[in-house]
């Protein structure tokens, strides 16, 4: 499932992104929120394979967002459903995104996030979306809110209180 937008086009992601998502997750200024600390190959492989595995499951799943006239990949963003341990727990479908920092600040998460939740919405017909964001992490905040979320309530995820954003579907 490709979506293209005036500048991006995202298409699922797949073993070839491997490189760039490791260099993606090796950035101080892409973790720092995330898990605090860079990911190793491995993990990279398997939060990779993971990625692949939920489109085959479900038939939605995390992006990789690539610029449309050079095909870079730049980040990610979806929609997915990971069963988290996060307590209490999200009571729906979760969105997410995560970009390179050399394209932070220049509307690109905000263009690729405004397409999966349009698809979530339409191709989807999910009622409802979640995202759960480190209090610390204004751009991340400014944009689920940006984009319809709102706070919901406080979690507790791998000991850590973030905050739960949930998003209504967009009615036509």
């Amino acid at each position: 499932m490709f979506i293209e937008t005036e500048r991006l086009v995202l298409k699922p992601l797949a073993a070839t992104d491997y490189e760039a998502q490791c260099a993606l997750w090796s950035q101080p200024d892409v973790y720092r929120y995330i898990t605090g600390k860079p990911m190793d190959r491995e993990t990279v492989w398997l939060r990779l394979l993971r990625d692949i595995g939920h489109w085959q499951v479900f038939g939605f799943g995390n992006w990789s967002v690539r610029l449309k006239d050079t095909d870079q990949h730049i980040g990610v963003v979806g929609v997915f459903d990971y069963k988290r341990a996060i307590t209490p727990p999200l009571e729906a479908p979760e969105s997410g995104w995560v970009f390179d920092a050399g394209f932070h600040g220049k509307g690109y998460a905000s263009e690729a996030l405004s397409a999966a939740l349009n698809h979530a919405d339409t191709a989807l017909n999910m009622p409802r979306l979640q995202c759960m964001i480190s209090y610390e992490n204004d751009a991340s905040l400014k944009l689920a809110l940006k984009c319809g979320f709102r706070p919901l309530r406080e979690s507790v995820f791998h000991g850590e209180t973030i905050g739960v954003l949930e998003r209504l579907r967009a009615e036509a």
